[in-house]
């Protein structure tokens, strides 16, 4: 892989991709890979208005032209060698028009003034490293976990690592065997009818709803798991008044997110981030330090920072 590896982290070539985090998180977690110069279709398609961003749909918006997705190519195994013909022509037709479409793309963008926005997002794609996580405490970032007491995150740990072990028995990802939603479906209700779990497949077998009895009961029976709160925090808890105001306040930064999003034809949640309205909503006065957080990108600032320093002194 090194030849290949050389040339995506040439920063002299250009590369074209779609939607290409997963792509870039895994070879470098597989090969160590690195990316430079990238340029992500559908970044800038999102950027430009696009309403759907898929590939095809991409395509068919700025070039007119219509690749047919195989849904069956598209859920089979591309791991298996050699690939068939049929697969070979399903992946060349995937990159044939990235170049045309780059292209085109660039236009627009230079006539909108949003190419610097596009550029930096594709920096920030680039960026990309793939960071394994802690296999001690991966349950905690199941999607839902959060709404979990400490008994069912105990029995959520368990079953995070039953399914864990069972993908790897399978070679296949965990999300292939069952969703983070049919996890946090049976630590919520481990006494439930698990066949009635929408997505549960497999394990609404009369063999496995044995092993998952047993994963269970290990769960119940271990010590409650409590989730660590954020501790250090810059700021101190507002008063009810002052939440009142903040969550008056966020209504308002959201309608003025919304407002821009409709005058420039982009959804409005690329224009700043919901996080960064947070803070601010409770704390209107820390608008300078906010361009030290990482999730606040310099177009973000250069382009809305003076217009959501007005909008903070009209809601004061």
């Amino acid at each position: 892989m090194a030849p290949l590896g050389n040339l995506l982290s040439n920063p002299k070539v250009t590369k074209i991709v779609h939607a290409g985090d997963y792509d870039i998180r895994s070879l470098n977690r597989d090969y160590e890979i690195e990316f430079n110069n990238v340029f992500d279709t559908s970044i800038a398609a999102s950027l430009l208005g696009s309403k759907r961003l898929g590939l095809d749909a991409i395509l068919k918006e700025f070039l007119n032209v219509e690749v047919s997705k195989d849904k069956r190519l598209q859920r089979s195994d591309w791991t298996n060698r050699p690939l068939s013909r049929e697969a070979m022509a399903y992946a060349a037709n995937d990159v044939r028009y990235l170049g045309e479409a780059r292209e085109l793309m660039i236009e627009r963008l230079k006539e909108k003034g949003r190419m610097e926005w596009v550029a930096e997002e594709c920096q920030r794609l680039a960026s990309i490293r793939f960071e394994p996580r802690n296999p001690e405490t991966g349950f905690l970032n199941v999607k839902g976990s959060k709404n979990l007491g400490s008994r069912e995150l105990a029995i959520l740990k368990e079953l995070y690592e039953f399914r864990e072990d069972d993908a790897i028995g399978k070679d296949r990802p965990p999300f292939k065997i069952v969703s983070d939603s049919v996890l946090v479906a049976i630590a919520r209700d481990p006494d439930s009818d698990y066949g009635e779990i929408k997505g549960i497949g497999r394990w609404a077998r009369s063999e496995m709803r044995n092993r998952l009895a047993e994963v269970i009961k290990t769960g119940r029976e271990s010590k409650p798991i409590q989730r660590t709160r954020h501790q250090g925090g810059r700021r101190p808890h507002l008063t009810h008044r002052e939440r009142e105001a903040a969550n008056q306040r966020l209504k308002e930064l959201k309608q003025w997110r919304k407002n821009h999003g409709a005058r420039l034809e982009v959804d409005p949640s690329l224009l700043w981030p919901t996080s960064s309205l947070n803070r601010l909503s409770r704390f209107p006065e820390a608008l300078d330090s906010e361009y030290q957080e990482g999730d606040i990108r310099k177009w973000q600032f250069k382009e809305f920072g003076e217009n959501i320093r007005s909008c903070l002194l009209e809601l004061a």
